[in-house]
């Protein structure tokens, strides 16, 4: 078995007490104090998170920005320089390799920011699409990525003379002492917040900063346990659960990453497909109506036991102190139905949501 990456921070983590765990290959923090004391701090005040499995890659050359577009779901088009983008990368049969984001810098240059186990699978996708003069990079192990997330992330990074007037999905070059750090106005908490893209070198000193700075806002280091449920109740998908080689965009309820009137992207014939003639299943939240703590795997069943579907990523919420679910179902369920979840060996009931389950306090 492969031994497990660690984040540039990975010292730091050790020396705040964190719990690790295993994601995507990176032994990273899942929680330092509580997953619900640091779900709280996000949701109430500010949390920091270190996200540095996440992948990093960039693609440069004449045309760049047109290549990946060719590729990838949405439509670089509709942005600029500047600006970030929610996108795709599917293959022939409309599956989802990955979910990503995409930095728009320039008609020849574009960042992208995959999951940490799809990384190596998506440079190596475009890498062997590239035309001649564009070069696919795999930056992974180069970038840390700091994510400053919660209602006083303005004000922690204002502290620190970063900018923090910038629209959402937008990004602004800036130095916090000697070192470099793209900040991005993008997060996966729904609240407010920030990603710190910093050299792995230089980020040791700058997460060092924003917790010193974060001090008197009352923010808390959190690990990804807390993420996770942040994410959960904001009902944003995670490759591997809501989206997957056999879960498809439309099914997913992210449709609206695929610029449809592209000419070209991978797997554009069968998502064109699957959108005219309507998917089998859909994507939708669940909210317990009494004691029931979901978990993927678990069937989703009509008040007659008719199997309806399964839980994709189900947790305990801590801002609505019951248990939630995102859950693939048949079309044919509606918002609002009732409908059990198999917990073990008892059916507990739930009500069909859409999400997102929770409405931050400072929206995106």
């Amino acid at each position: 078995m492969a031994e497990l990456k660690t984040s540039p921070l990975h010292d730091r983590h050790v020396a705040l007490g964190a719990k690790f765990a295993e994601f995507g290959g990176w032994s990273m923090p899942l929680q330092y104090s509580s997953i619900v004391a640091e779900h709280h701090a996000t949701r109430n005040a500010v949390g920091v998170f270190d996200v540095s499995h996440l992948g990093k890659a960039l693609v440069t050359g004449p045309g760049a920005a047109a290549f990946v577009n060719a590729c990838l779901t949405n439509d670089l088009r509709k942005i600029g320089p500047g600006r970030a983008q929610y996108t795709l990368c599917c293959d022939a049969s409309g599956g989802v390799v990955d979910d990503l984001i995409q930095y728009y810098v320039g008609d020849d240059e574009v960042f992208l920011i995959p999951n940490a186990a799809n990384t190596a699978r998506v440079v190596e996708l475009l890498g062997a699409e590239a035309p001649d003069g564009v070069r696919v990079a795999n930056l992974h192990d180069d970038y840390a990525i700091i994510a400053v997330q919660g209602d006083e992330s303005d004000q922690v990074l204002a502290a620190l003379g970063l900018p923090v007037d910038h629209e959402y999905m937008h990004w602004v070059d800036a130095r916090l002492g000697d070192a470099r750090v793209r900040v991005c106005r993008t997060g996966y908490t729904g609240e407010k917040g920030y990603e710190l893209v910093v050299a792995a070198a230089e980020a040791g000193a700058v997460w060092d900063a924003v917790l010193a700075a974060g001090e008197r806002f009352g923010v808390l280091p959190c690990g990804l346990g807390a993420r996770d449920t942040l994410r959960t109740e904001m009902g944003y998908p995670l490759h591997g659960h809501e989206l997957s080689l056999t879960i498809n965009p439309v099914e997913a309820g992210v449709g609206w990453a695929v610029g449809w009137d592209k000419e070209r992207f991978w797997g554009a014939d069968a998502l064109r497909a699957v959108r005219a003639a309507g998917p089998a299943r859909r994507l939708r939240a669940l909210k317990a109506s009494g004691k029931g703590i979901p978990r993927p795997g678990m069937t989703v069943l009509a008040g007659d036991g008719t199997p309806l579907g399964s839980v994709t990523s189900g947790t305990f919420s801590p801002t609505l102190g019951v248990g939630i679910a995102l859950a693939l179902l048949e079309a044919g369920v509606r918002l609002g139905d009732r409908v059990d979840v198999q917990v073990r060996n008892r059916r507990e009931p739930f009500t069909v949501e859409k999400p997102p389950l929770v409405t931050p306090q400072v929206r995106t």
